[in-house]
């Protein structure tokens, strides 16, 4: 009986937040937990026959009738050409308690995918939830006094202004938004920005403007800088040269209010890829046009919310250097959480996708995730995230647990203090010890009559025991370029099966790392500095490591001067580090999965 009184007066303690088995396991604060543990999740029921996770208790409340608003910014100066003042459109959901007076948090859903399309085949604007991430928040929040909010960028739906493509123009629109949710009479002034890739930047712009409304981001795959996105040390992927034009054709209604959408902007967006793939160091770009589209550094000190990071290790998109890399030294997960920000990141083998979207989590390919599709998907996502959500938004419950949950390359889940972790050994491979066959990337090796790649074997990193590969790897490459200019992109193997581990590449004339050009002379001997995308995988005991090295793979274009500008690549004098972690298995986390969640069926 006593044991069913405290039961009641802990539900009763949780205001219109739903009823949750208590847990005896305290948080990291020392405070009791209101929620299961999250190492005994998959022991309960969840609701998985959907197309996204469910928290486990439905909320009371219901949605109000979408309503929709339209803020006018002042736009004086931001574009060169553009108008002074721009509209800003967005709708939204409130939950039924708003009619008893109550104030609640809003989270929202910033983007310019609303009405987005060829005319005649466009996606649906604001004021329809959106599949997948609006539904995923209709579901699950409103019902526990969440506010939605849909919003519109700068010249898209039924904004106005000029597209300038993560600017300082969309951030300001961006900006306003964040003030109007916050300051509402139904809302309680808090405010969170969720959503992936595109809708993850926003997170980003939002963060860099500093309002005092903003109190938590939930990145997922969201972009961080759009130089580093597009230019990975330099090698371009293959969309850079088009990335502007693409969104500008598919915001366009082709009629007298498109004019309103262009701006000097605009016509540098269209410019700018072409120019720095073509003229490297001597891009006029790189100071202006890249610098003011990278808002993870502006955010830095400016910010004052928390971060839920999501990233797919898997990712091509937005690929886990937006959140692992930055410039030389710097890793952005760690810079945040070493700059006094609270920070968590859920970071899985998926690839550009939400961390409970099974449909595409079942489609990876073996080297791509598909070792880890078995364990892959988070039907806990949506309970996971409300736990957060409620203590950074409503201050209910106890602080989240602030750690990185990571999957292994093999589909087994992990909980470490931050990843990289921190406490990884670095271990140099003895290169000249490795085989080697082929001698040049490009078509240097196929004019002296051998293969335009160069394939390195190297020796088991143990013969009796699994190695635990966590973190990013480096090669310091010793190259001789034939030109100003060149390429080499590395894949990453197991050399016994040859299931892909990892890769990098990088411009030689980026070899210093980081994001600034150089000029090469021909002939002269250079250490190209490259780091590996992030790896979380297990070696199997006497397995060894393969390296083909090439001069572009993958969705890389070759460099501007090809075929003038192979290279000679010197694997036996280069240098190799790979990051090793040793762990006991008490941190592995059993997440639920079943042979009737929807995924397995």
């Amino acid at each position: 009986m006593r044991q069913a009184v405290i039961l009641a007066l802990m539900c009763l303690m949780l205001p219109l937040s739903g009823c949750f088995s208590p847990s005896n396991d305290s948080t990291e604060d020392g405070t009791e937990s209101i929620y299961p543990d999250i190492y005994d999740r998959y022991e309960l029921q969840w609701d998985w026959d959907g197309s996204y996770a469910m928290v486990l208790e439905p909320g009371p409340h219901e949605s109000l009738d979408v309503q929709e608003a339209t803020i006018t910014v002042d736009t004086t100066g931001t574009w060169v050409g553009g108008p002074n003042s721009a509209d800003v459109h967005l709708s939204y959901w409130l939950p039924s308690n708003t009619e008893a007076g109550d104030k609640v948090p809003v989270i929202a859903v910033i983007s310019p995918y609303f009405s987005y399309g060829q005319p005649g085949d466009e996606s649906n604007p604001t004021n329809i939830v959106a599949a997948g991430r609006g539904e995923f928040i209709y579901d699950n929040f409103i019902p526990h006094g969440y506010a939605l909010a849909q919003v519109a960028v700068f010249a898209t739906e039924e904004s106005s202004g000029c597209f300038d493509y993560r600017g300082d123009g969309e951030g300001l629109g961006i900006h306003s938004a964040v003030e109007w949710l916050g300051t509402q009479n139904w809302s309680n002034g808090n405010v969170a920005i969720y959503g992936k890739s595109y809708e993850g930047a926003t997170a980003w712009e939002a963060a860099a403007q500093g309002s005092e409304h903003l109190k938590t981001i939930v990145p997922i795959s969201g972009t961080t800088a759009l130089g580093p996105l597009l230019y990975k040390n330099g090698s371009a992927e293959a969309r850079s040269q088009i990335m502007h034009s693409n969104y500008g054709s598919s915001i366009l209604d082709y009629d007298d209010d498109d004019l309103d959408n262009m701006c000097a902007d605009v016509v540098e967006g269209f410019l700018a890829g072409p120019t720095r793939y073509g003229l490297g160091e001597m891009d006029p770009y790189m100071d202006n046009y890249y610098d003011e589209r990278s808002h993870i550094d502006k955010a830095l000190g400016k910010y004052n919310g928390s971060i839920y990071w999501v990233q797919g290790m898997q990712d091509w998109n937005v690929d886990p250097h937006q959140v692992f890399g930055g410039p030389p030294g710097t890793n952005w997960y760690q810079a945040y959480i070493d700059a006094g920000y609270e920070v968590a990141g859920m970071l899985g083998q998926w690839e550009h996708n939400y961390p409970d979207q099974w449909s595409k989590h079942n489609a990876q390919d073996s080297g791509y995730g598909g070792e880890a599709i078995h364990n892959m998907t988070r039907w806990d996502w949506g309970q996971d995230l409300f736990e957060w959500m409620e203590y950074y938004l409503k201050d209910i419950g106890p602080k989240p647990d602030l750690h990185a949950q990571i999957q292994r390359h093999d589909g087994e889940w992990r909980i470490e203090e931050t990843w990289p972790p921190e406490d990884v050994e670095r271990i140099q491979l003895d290169m000249s010890q490795c085989q080697s066959s082929g001698a040049f990337t490009g078509t240097g090796g196929l004019v002296l009559g051998g293969e335009s790649t160069v394939t390195t074997t190297c020796l088991p990193m143990s013969e009796d025991n699994d190695t635990h590969i966590s973190g990013l790897a480096t090669f310091h490459l010793t190259v001789v370029p034939s030109f100003d200019g060149g390429q080499v992109f590395i894949e990453m193997q197991d050399s016994e099966t040859g299931i892909r581990l990892g890769h990098a590449t990088m411009d030689v004339r980026y070899h210093a790392g980081g994001y600034e050009a150089q000029t090469v002379i021909a002939g002269q001997t250079i250490t190209m500095l490259m780091e590996f995308q992030g790896i979380d995988a297990l070696l199997p005991a006497g397995h060894g490591i393969t390296f083909i090295l090439s001069e572009s793979g993958e969705d890389y274009l070759p460099p501007a001067c090809t075929p003038a500008c192979s290279m000679h690549i010197i694997p036996s004098v280069s240098t190799v580090e790979v990051p090793v972690i040793y762990r006991d298995g008490s941190n592995v986390l059993i997440t639920p999965q079943g042979e009737d969640a929807a995924n397995n069926q």
